[in-house]
């Protein structure tokens, strides 16, 4: 496997143990669901914070959606529910993993 693809697994994975990390944290904390929800609009910097994650994430699935019907090759859309039940950290290198996969 290449080496840039071997990256953007490793990222991946990456993406998605370090934030799960801090949210399961969270949770062990007594962190509701609902209150994760609640502090993602608690001051100006998380809110921006989530908007530019909801954007980015947004632009990604276009992106995807588009390239894959350009190649009719359909498996990388599989990062798409990872980049928004995870997260974009996961998603985009998830993405770019599967994108740059050998066509056989």
């Amino acid at each position: 496997m290449p080496k840039l693809r071997m990256f953007y697994l490793g990222m991946s994975i990456i993406g998605a143990v370090v934030p799960m990390t801090f949210l399961l944290g969270w949770l062990g904390d007594g962190g509701a669901l609902f209150g994760l929800i609640a502090a993602w609009s608690t001051n100006g910097a998380s809110t921006g914070l989530m908007w530019d994650m909801l954007i980015s994430a947004f632009v990604l699935s276009v992106f995807a959606l588009i390239e894959c019907i350009n190649r009719r090759d359909y498996f990388p859309l599989v990062a798409l529910p990872v980049t928004f039940m995870i997260g974009l950290s996961s998603g985009l290198p998830l993405y770019l993993f599967l994108r740059t996969r050998p066509q056989g």
